[in-house]
């Protein structure tokens, strides 16, 4: 069946626990890095101030639906 390995042989045998640790770990820092990005961006990109009623019920659309925000910061 199998015999003993030989060194030359065992050199090139792939290690699959360390490389499966090194892709977990990859995917880990990967989705570490995205979640990091997307809160910087978050941060990063404040809207400004816009045009909008201070009242309830003061602005129209065309259909005749009234808006205003819902907390302003202007």
């Amino acid at each position: 069946m199998s015999g003993p390995v030989s060194p030359s042989a065992r050199r090139r045998q792939v290690n699959w626990r360390l490389a499966s640790a090194g892709i977990a770990a990859a995917v880990v820092l990967l989705l570490v890095a995205a979640n990091a990005h997307l809160v910087y961006v978050a941060f990063a990109s404040q809207p400004d101030c816009v045009a909008h009623a201070k009242t309830p019920g003061t602005a129209r659309t065309k259909d005749g639906a009234t808006f205003r925000a819902a907390r302003s910061s202007c």
